[in-house]
């Protein structure tokens, strides 16, 4: 499976002593606010069209994500008709306020659509790594960003898996592999599976990526019911809080998680 590196600039002053780390993974359906189940028959159009409201939504999402370090996020669109053309990962990164941002296109529908993942940062990644992942509709994939020495390194991945749970075996098989030979490492996204899913426990079984100590609903979101989006780190990464957001900007809810981060890693100062 092919894969492309990025390599970034711009070393700044290691922190000491340690970080904590705030984390958030948010499914934000290309800036569609959904609040009710009959909402995905009116509002369907918005997604091959652009709408007024849209940029308003994001602007409150842009809202939450300026008290996070590091935000993973899924159903963005990296310009196209219906977002305006501009890159919605773009746009979030300059109205929350971070420095390093990085999108990923997933799939792209000529003109209407270029369907897409985002990863926003305040922190400089010292590298940034993209993989493709297996699955029938091809285009599904992995973001991810390496903070601090590479012996000593703290890896953060963005993933949105498949529907499909033969396509999230495979496809979780391969972030298994990816993680392998990283200690510290943070898994987020929506994974379309609940932590006691057979597909998600074989991930836990191949690596040192821990279960969630609590279910935390978060779709949908005017009602949340099943456990799908997730923020994974592994043994080594000490949680502080944990907990899922009630802002119903998107069908989904955000998932938000501090941890702190070993002094070895030497993660820059903002």
């Amino acid at each position: 499976m092919s894969d492309t590196a990025v390599t970034l600039g711009g070393a700044r002053e290691t922190a000491s002593g340690g970080s904590i780390l705030r984390l958030l993974s948010y499914n934000i359906q290309v800036g569609i606010r959904t609040r009710r189940a009959r909402q995905y028959l009116t509002n369907s159009w918005k997604h091959v069209l652009p709408h007024a409201n849209r940029f308003e939504n994001l602007d409150r999402v842009a809202q939450v994500l300026r008290g996070y370090d590091i935000v993973g996020l899924q159903e963005v669109d990296a310009g196209s008709l219906r977002s305006n053309f501009v890159n919605l990962t773009e746009y979030l990164a300059t109205q929350a306020g971070f420095p390093y941002w990085h999108h990923r296109v997933n799939r792209r529908i000529g003109r209407f659509a270029q369907h897409a993942s985002g990863l926003l940062s305040r922190v400089a990644p010292a590298e940034l790594r993209e993989y493709g992942l297996p699955g029938l509709i091809p285009g599904r994939g992995v973001t991810l960003a390496r903070y601090g020495r590479r012996e000593h390194a703290l890896v953060v991945l963005n993933i949105h898996l498949s529907l499909s749970r033969r396509a999230r075996q495979s496809q979780l098989a391969r972030v298994a592999e990816i993680i392998a030979e990283y200690p510290h490492a943070v898994v987020m996204g929506d994974m379309n599976c609940a932590p006691d899913s057979p597909e998600l426990r074989e991930l836990f079984r191949r690596t040192n990526l821990r279960e969630p100590l609590e279910a935390f609903a978060t779709f949908p979101s005017w009602q949340p019911q099943r456990n799908i989006d997730h923020i994974l780190v592994t043994e080594e990464l000490a949680v502080t809080r944990a907990e899922v957001l009630s802002h119903s900007y998107s069908d989904h809810l955000p998932i938000s998680m501090d941890v702190r981060v070993p002094e070895e890693i030497g993660l820059v100062s903002l």
